[in-house]
């Protein structure tokens, strides 16, 4: 056990825990924020999506350890830049959830994409959220809402 000292959604906080715990239940089971899902605990999914310095990271193999001075950006915070605000607004509006427990990894993930690639075209997208299942399928509106959110004009391409 150590202490670790974090700056997660631009707070910090100090977690006295084994070096080699994941971020993923540092950020769920000491810090309290639960948006960050588990999903399959091999970073194949997606679902515990978050940001280290901007960049997408897998938390559930990302261990507290690796961590250092990076700046962590979870679900919670992810509204705090434009782009994410843009996002989470297009999610909506696209109506891109169903079961909705991939959302926040996929949201990260185009948030990042969207933090370097200012008007994406589908291979650019596809590509960013290849990393990113969704069991429901909703592939063709997460697309929609990531065009959306970047002001990208698109032409009606929903499911019926």
């Amino acid at each position: 056990m150590a202490n670790y000292t974090l700056n997660v959604n631009g707070k910090t906080h100090t977690v006295d825990v084994d070096g080699a715990m994941p971020l993923l239940w540092v950020l769920r089971d000491k810090i309290d924020l639960k948006g960050t899902k588990f999903g399959c605990g091999v970073a194949s999914c997606g679902a515990c999506t978050v940001h280290l310095d901007g960049k997408v990271a897998r938390a559930c193999m990302t261990p507290i350890s690796s961590v250092g001075a990076q700046q962590v950006t979870t679900i919670e915070g992810v509204a705090a830049s434009r782009i994410g605000q843009a996002v989470q607004k297009a999610w909506v509006d696209v109506d891109v959830m169903q079961c909705g427990y991939c959302q926040a990894g996929q949201i990260m993930a185009a948030t990042a994409l969207l933090n370097t690639t200012a008007k994406p075209n589908d291979k650019q997208i596809d590509d960013a959220m290849s990393g990113n299942a969704c069991r429901c399928g909703t592939y063709v509106r997460i697309r929609e809402a990531i065009k959306t959110a970047a002001g990208v004009d698109v032409k009606d391409t929903r499911e019926v």
